[in-house]
């Protein structure tokens, strides 16, 4: 699907909107249209189709541009420039290696803990897949049992695309720093010297918030290459009624395991629905404390000329936020649907294993 940009505000009759759904252009909110070539109406146009007797109703536009739309950051250089200006190195302190777990006070637990009214609770695991595939290429994952039944092994490849699991923030490095300036040089073969998963021993419960953008779009899922906006994740708080704030676990629902089912596995890798680097001050701004997707939270190709990964880095070596990826989704989505409540009660715990650069891990969303 060619990228969109909201270009302020468009005089619209109400038949050509009719005219627009008729071609097959989706309405994306009650007065979003997405056309193609579209033009600025003008105030002459106006007075035609007032004289017509057709009425004109003033909404906002999304016009299609082409391929891709270009967004800062576009390139390395501002990239780079806006992990200067938006990193949170120094907030808690020269020593911290929480980053934006030290959002999640108390107070925030409690008000998660308040959110469950059911008692329902829903896995946002993934099973493992242990067969090779163009989204599991190394087979990330094997179970092989002892000689009897009170012994067996598990073998995990957790980063890729295969396994649930959590970044720690020693998993990205930018300009060779690790988040909050520390140096990568005190990592060795046997683990990091700081900023490892064992620093999320104590769990993390918290409010979680499912941001459905396949549903928003009114498809089942969102197709390879997507990109996600600031403006799509504020439609979904709209739709939704729900906002983000200080301390919040977001989750990103592409659809892609959805999609998996549908047309069979793909290489995730370079070819992905995610979010665009461009929503990153927003993410800094409404203090979100972690961030979750059902692929690896980036648009991929990124388009940002330079930089695979820019939202895994920046959320990683510049804010200090763990990432959860390959999260499914689906099961969540169903539920929060049902209910017509997209908040819960989010609980995790990484395995922690001193100096990991992350954990496989099972989340659990209570409502």
């Amino acid at each position: 699907m060619p990228n969109l940009g909201v270009f302020g505000c468009f005089e619209l009759t109400a038949g050509l909107a009719d005219a627009f759904a008729v071609f097959g252009h989706n309405v994306v909110d009650i007065n979003l249209f997405k056309i193609r070539g579209a033009k600025l109406m003008k105030a002459k146009h106006k007075a035609f189709f007032v004289r017509l007797g057709i009425p004109v109703v003033l909404v906002s536009i999304v016009v299609t541009v082409g391929a891709q739309e270009s967004r800062a950051p576009r390139n390395i250089d501002e990239f780079d420039a806006m992990f200067q200006e938006i990193n949170n190195w120094g907030r808690w302190g020269a020593d911290d290696e929480l980053g934006t777990m030290n959002l999640v006070s108390a107070e925030k637990t409690r008000e998660a803990a308040a959110l469950v009214q059911q008692g329902v609770t829903v896995s946002l695991a993934h099973n493992p897949i242990p067969d090779e595939a163009p989204d599991n290429p190394d087979a990330a994952f094997n179970h092989t049992m002892g000689r009897t039944l009170r012994s067996d092994t598990y073998e995990f490849t957790y980063h890729g695309y295969g396994v649930s699991h959590i970044d720690s923030l020693c998993h990205f490095v930018w300009n060779d720093r690790l988040y909050n300036d520390i140096s990568p040089s005190a990592s060795t073969p046997e683990g990091c010297g700081k900023l490892g998963i064992q620093n999320l021993k104590g769990g993390i419960v918290t409010r979680g918030i499912l941001l459905d953008f396949a549903r928003l779009k009114g498809v089942p899922y969102l197709e390879p290459q997507t990109p996600i906006y600031v403006e799509d994740i504020e439609a979904w708080e709209r739709e939704a009624g729900v906002t983000v704030s200080a301390g919040d676990a977001i989750f990103i629902r592409t659809g892609r395991w959805a999609r998996r089912a549908a047309v069979g596995p793909w290489a995730v890798s370079g070819n992905s629905a995610g979010l665009h680097a461009s929503v990153l001050p927003w993410i800094k701004e409404r203090g979100v404390a972690f961030v979750g997707s059902d692929a690896a939270t980036d648009v991929m190709p990124s388009l940002v000329e330079g930089v695979t990964q820019p939202v895994h880095t920046m959320l990683i070596a510049g804010f200090g936020t763990n990432i959860f990826d390959n999260m499914d989704l689906e099961a969540l989505a169903e539920t929060a649907a049902s209910q017509n409540r997209w908040e819960f009660m989010l609980t995790a715990g990484p395995i922690p294993v001193e100096g990991g650069t992350g954990s496989p891990l099972n989340p659990i969303a209570v409502f």
